[in-house]
């Protein structure tokens, strides 16, 4: 038979050796130098609001045509100060003034009134030259097509060219106004 002894266990702790670090190494680079983080502000992203429609315009037809509306046109041709008799003067007033005809009928139906103011040049000739609109009738399509007008009837126009101090006819410069009402 076989005795079993049970001796008393015996337990140590024992510490782990580390190896000693290695010596670090001369001559080293310095360390990265690092961007500065960015800033905590973050702007709000951009949203683009349209806006709210504008409603379809309401077309209605009728079968009885209204009754015909007179159109006043009144003109007033203003030149700038010239040391000079260039001042040029209308010779037929007629072809210049727009018409119950010339009045667009996109205008005629929302009723555009205003006044439209333009610039123009004068040649020796008589004849426009140049026309630039210095204030339009209004803010619609409508007072545009009016301005369109005036300065097309202003091209017909004949004028009497100013004078210089010879006598000799010289171009000049003006201002018209073309005030658009519906009577």
């Amino acid at each position: 038979m076989v005795e079993v002894i049970k001796a008393p266990i015996e337990t140590k702790i024992i510490e782990e050796v580390k190896p000693p670090e290695p010596p670090p190494p001369e001559n080293l680079p310095p360390p990265p130098k690092f961007a500065p983080p960015p800033p905590s502000f973050v702007p709000p992203p951009e949203v683009n609001v349209n806006p709210p429609p504008t409603p379809a315009p309401t077309i209605t037809t009728t079968t009885v045509a209204p009754p015909p509306q007179a159109v006043t046109v009144q003109r007033a041709v203003e030149a700038p100060p010239a040391p000079r008799n260039a001042r040029p003067t209308i010779i037929s007033a007629r072809s210049c003034a727009p018409t119950r005809e010339d009045y667009p009928p996109a205008a005629v139906r929302v009723e555009a009134t205003g006044t439209t103011k333009v610039r123009f040049s004068v040649d020796a000739n008589g004849r426009v030259s140049g026309s630039e609109l210095v204030r339009s009738a209004g803010p619609s399509r409508e007072h545009k097509l009016l301005d369109r007008v005036a300065i097309s009837k202003l091209s017909q126009c004949q004028f009497k060219p100013g004078t210089d101090e010879h006598g000799n006819p010289v171009g000049g410069q003006a201002e018209v106004e073309y005030v658009w009402n519906l009577e």
